[in-house]
C-alpha cells in the first residue's frame, strides 16, 4: 500500500511531466506572424491570387519557381495554413544568441533543417517531404533545387513527382514575382517593394498510380507542372539545371 507521502509524489511528477507538453515547432508561427508580421507586409506589400486553389485540410505540394532567400519569408505571409519548406541545416546551427534567435524564428516559419549537401541530401530531403505529407501537412518546394541565377526558370528535378506519386498529395503551382528586384543575387537585406504570389489550380496524378519509378513518368509530370508555374510567373525557360548555370558561370 502507498503511504500519503508515496502518493504525493508521484501526483508531483505526473504534473512535471504533464506541465510543459513538447512544443511544435510551428507553434510559434502566430507568434512570429503577429509580431513581425505588420512589418513585412509593410515592406514587401504582398498581393495574392488564387489563394483559394490550396485546399483547407490534408496535404498539398506547393511548387513553384524560386528567385531569393526570401521567397520563404513570402510565403508564411499569404497562406492561412502552415507551409514546411526544406532549408540547409547551417540555418539552425549558428552559435550565441544570434544562431539560436535565428534556429527560432526558421524552424518558427516551417523550415525543416536537412543535411542536403552530402551524397545522401536529395534522398533526406525526399524522404521528410513524404513524411511531412503523410501527416497532413502542406509541403513547398522548389524544384529547381536552387535560386535561379538570373531571373529565368530552370530545368525542374523530379523529386516533385516521386512525392504527388507516392503520397497522393495534389500539387499547386505556384509562382512568386518580384522578389529578385527587392533582393538582387539572393543576398544582403531586402529592400521595400511589391511582391506578387500567384497559386494556380491543384493538379492530381492518380492516373500514374504505381508509376512512381517510371523515369518517362516523372519527368511527364514535372515539366507538366513546370509548364503551369512558367505561366503564372512569365519567366523565360532555360532548359538545363540551374546549378549546372551556376557552375559555368
Amino acid at each position: 500500500m502507498r503511504t500519503d507521502a508515496g502518493i504525493r509524489t508521484a501526483q508531483h511528477q505526473i504534473r512535471h511531466r504533464t506541465r510543459s507538453p513538447p512544443e511544435d515547432p510551428l507553434s510559434r508561427l502566430s507568434l512570429i506572424k503577429a509580431v513581425l508580421g505588420p512589418f513585412l507586409r509593410l515592406m514587401f506589400r504582398p498581393r495574392v491570387e488564387g489563394a483559394g486553389n490550396i485546399p483547407g485540410s490534408g496535404p498539398v505540394i506547393l511548387a513553384g519557381n524560386h528567385l531569393t532567400f526570401i521567397d520563404s519569408m513570402v510565403m508564411p505571409l499569404v497562406c492561412s495554413r502552415p507551409v514546411y519548406f526544406i532549408g540547409k541545416d547551417e540555418y539552425v546551427t549558428g552559435k550565441g544568441i544570434k544562431g539560436r534567435l535565428m534556429a527560432w524564428f526558421f524552424t518558427g516559419v516551417g523550415m525543416v533543417p536537412v543535411d542536403r549537401d552530402g551524397a545522401n541530401g536529395g534522398v533526406a530531403a525526399l524522404n521528410t517531404g513524404r513524411r511531412l505529407l503523410e501527416q497532413g501537412k502542406i509541403f513547398g518546394i522548389y524544384p529547381e533545387g536552387t535560386r535561379s541565377p538570373d531571373g529565368r526558370l530552370y530545368r525542374w528535378r523530379p523529386g516533385i513527382a516521386r512525392l504527388t506519386l507516392m503520397t497522393g498529395a495534389p500539387v499547386v503551382p505556384f509562382a512568386v514575382i518580384g522578389t529578385d528586384k527587392l533582393q538582387p543575387g539572393g543576398a544582403g537585406l531586402p529592400r521595400p517593394g511589391r511582391v506578387t504570389v500567384r497559386f494556380g489550380e491543384a493538379m492530381e496524378f492518380s492516373r500514374y498510380e504505381g508509376m512512381d519509378r517510371d523515369r518517362y513518368v516523372l519527368r511527364a509530370v514535372t515539366d507538366s507542372v513546370m509548364a503551369e508555374v512558367m505561366t503564372l510567373s512569365g519567366q523565360e525557360y532555360v532548359d538545363i539545371y540551374a546549378t549546372k548555370a551556376k557552375k559555368a558561370a
